[in-house]
């Protein structure tokens, strides 16, 4: 949205060999992880100037990290590459890219993502190719743009090496059919219906109402979508007076098909967030009480917590 890898250092190598070594057993997908990381000999350029409570070390990459859980190798350093130095801080900012993983927008965002967010432990860090950042970003940021987002300051991909020892790599088992295959439906109605997706879907939406539609129409390359009731689950920046004026817009919508529109005769489950003055549909889900998943849905939220990740994308 992928999977780097990583053997196990015993310590005593010199840096060069060991880069070169680490290159190799990324690409063969060596499953086994490092024992210990010692960051003395590149210290100054993994802190980039800034100061850290703790000496750089190597953590397991907890299951609730859900972006790099299943990455491929099983423990990270702390502070990563992004200079988060708490694995709650990680949790916190990874969160947010849950959903776009989902959306298979390319096969390497993964491995992109976690080699910032869950880096591999070795002797020195080793970052993403600016080329990987490139494709990932001119693959994924269109699929952003749906939901309101833009390419982060954070990742622009001029600060990634071009011709250095880099993450360069796609997932061992990816295939042709993991790829994206063009389809037209719009990204924000293309979910897949599982209970945990719908909470990642809810947490990275500002809002979630249960609704009614009366209709749907095309504006300035939108769809415009005018509600006939509705009942707000989480209301997030919208204040009360404005519920009874609402009306959503599905981003870039207006010529990609969104199959639940099909039918209005249902109630849906609409999230969303607010973008300067629009309401801006994220999520949408048929109202379903029949289906388990959407029925195991329910419960969790009554008591899921979500993390809050207000500077991801600035």
């Amino acid at each position: 949205m992928g999977s780097g890898r990583s053997a196990q250092s015993r310590g005593g190598a010199a840096s060069g060999l060991l880069l070169a070594l680490v290159a190799a057993l990324l690409a063969a997908g060596s499953a086994s992880e490092y024992d210990y990381v010692s960051f003395q000999s590149d210290i100054g350029s993994y802190q980039s100037g800034r100061f850290y409570t703790k000496p750089p070390q190597c953590v397991d990459i907890p299951v609730d990290l859900r972006l790099c859980h299943n990455v491929g190798y099983k423990k990270m350093v702390l502070p990563n590459l992004l200079e988060h130095e708490t694995m709650a801080e990680v949790k916190q900012q990874a969160s947010s890219w849950v959903p776009l993983l989902n959306k298979n927008c390319h096969m390497g965002t993964q491995v992109f993502l976690c080699s910032l967010f869950a880096p591999v432990c070795l002797d020195r860090p080793i970052y993403p190719c600016r080329w990987l950042c490139e494709a990932v970003r001119d693959s994924c940021e269109p699929v952003m743009q749906f939901f309101g987002f833009y390419w982060p300051e954070m990742l622009k991909c001029d600060k990634f090496p071009e011709g250095d020892v880099c993450i360069a790599m796609t997932p061992p088992n990816a295939t042709e059919a993991s790829k994206p295959q063009g389809t037209t439906v719009c990204p924000p109605c293309d979910n897949e219906l599982k209970s945990e997706a719908i909470i990642e879907h809810l947490c990275a939406s500002e809002f979630a109402l249960r609704m009614k539609i009366r209709e749907v129409k095309k504006e300035n390359g939108d769809k415009k979508i005018v509600p006939k009731k509705k009942k707000p689950l989480k209301l997030g920046p919208i204040k009360k007076k404005e519920l009874k004026r609402l009306v959503l817009f599905l981003k870039n919508g207006a010529d990609c098909p969104c199959h639940q529109l099909d039918n209005l005769s249902h109630n849906f489950l609409i999230m969303g967030r607010k973008v300067k003055s629009q309401y801006l549909l994220t999520a949408i889900h048929k109202w379903d009480k029949e289906n388990k998943e959407f029925k195991n849905f329910m419960k969790k939220m009554k008591n899921h917590e979500c993390p809050t990740f207000q500077s991801v994308f600035k």
